[in-house]
């Protein structure tokens, strides 16, 4: 039998798993969502993806600003007066204090975009491929008070290939989530959904990205910059100064040929020797232009070996 479900979640990210949960034929109740954001030139607000998906299947959509305080014991009331079954929560962005997980009969699922232990928090795609993971894969589990600290239900892993981007492995992941929250669910319809507590001692942590992370640091090896320029692609970009050209953002890189002085083209195909080693730069973005292809960048603006990456 279908579940009465309450859907909480705010980008991209989340969207195809509410999809899937209409889809599949529960009975989404409501749709929890960051407040609209300024964005465009004229910063007008703008509701979130999941509220734009939401407001398309003609679902009741709440954007509560915070869930602590007198305003959190208003949503708990609310959240009780939905008599949902369960709460899906997907990159919500707001953590679910004790009053809210308790209002639901079997509890809130979680779906993220790691394996974990391994990196709990705010920024796992990022982290996993800044760090070079090899493997990657999404979870659900059964939230707790902790951070990302809740009972694992399913996992599902992938491989991440060497030159894989942040954006490549986010958008194969929204979609197995998806899929990985169906199963889920329909196990916890027949009351066969197992839970095992996650092992303490294997957690990492993936804090958010911060502005000084972005800036490329060519004396290091070329392995660690070739992984921090895809691990910040396509958001917020790794980056580097070009002189009479302005600021680059990487967006995809591979391992190069030659080694150099740190930061100098090795050839006019922009390979930049690092501290160790080199990388081509693959895909490339001036400030306020559109990405392009090395070939396309370097028709307009030729890049002549031993120039120098700042």
């Amino acid at each position: 039998m279908p579940l009465r479900l309450v859907f909480m979640g705010t980008p991209d990210f989340a969207v195809p798993t509410l999809v899937a949960l209409a889809g599949a034929g529960h009975e989404v109740v409501a749709v929890y969502s960051r407040p609209p954001q300024p964005a465009g030139r004229g910063l007008e607000p703008r509701p979130a993806p999941v509220a734009r998906e939401a407001g398309r299947l003609a679902l009741p959509v709440f954007t509560p600003k915070t869930l602590r305080g007198s305003a959190g014991e208003e949503a708990a009331g609310l959240m009780r007066a939905h008599s949902a079954d369960a709460a899906v929560v997907v990159a919500y962005g707001l953590m679910l204090p004790k009053a809210i997980l308790g209002a639901f009969a079997l509890g809130c699922f979680n779906v993220h975009a790691s394996l974990l232990p391994r990196w709990r928090g705010a920024a796992p795609i990022h982290r996993a491929i800044m760090a070079g993971d090899c493997e990657s894969g999404v979870t659900v589990m059964k939230l707790d008070e902790g951070l990302d600290t809740g009972p694992i239900a399913m996992a599902q892993r992938v491989p991440v290939g060497p030159d894989m981007t942040t954006g490549d492995l986010h958008d194969k992941l929204k979609r197995l989530g998806a899929d990985l929250m169906l199963r889920a669910l329909a196990a916890l319809e027949q009351g066969t959904l197992l839970l095992a507590p996650q092992p303490p001692t294997a957690a990492t942590y993936a804090g958010k990205v911060e502005k000084a992370e972005t800036r490329i640091d060519w004396t290091r090896p070329w392995q660690e910059v070739h992984n921090r320029c895809r691990g910040l692609s396509p958001f917020p970009g790794a980056w580097c100064e070009l002189p009479g050209v302005g600021r680059l953002k990487t967006l995809r890189t591979t391992k190069g040929i030659g080694e150099g002085e740190p930061g100098r083209a090795l050839d006019d195909r922009l390979t930049i020797a690092c501290g160790t080693g080199s990388v081509r730069i693959v895909e490339l973005q001036r400030a306020g232009g559109k990405a392009l292809s090395a070939d396309q960048f370097l028709r307009g603006t030729p890049i002549p070996r031993a120039s120098v990456l700042t």
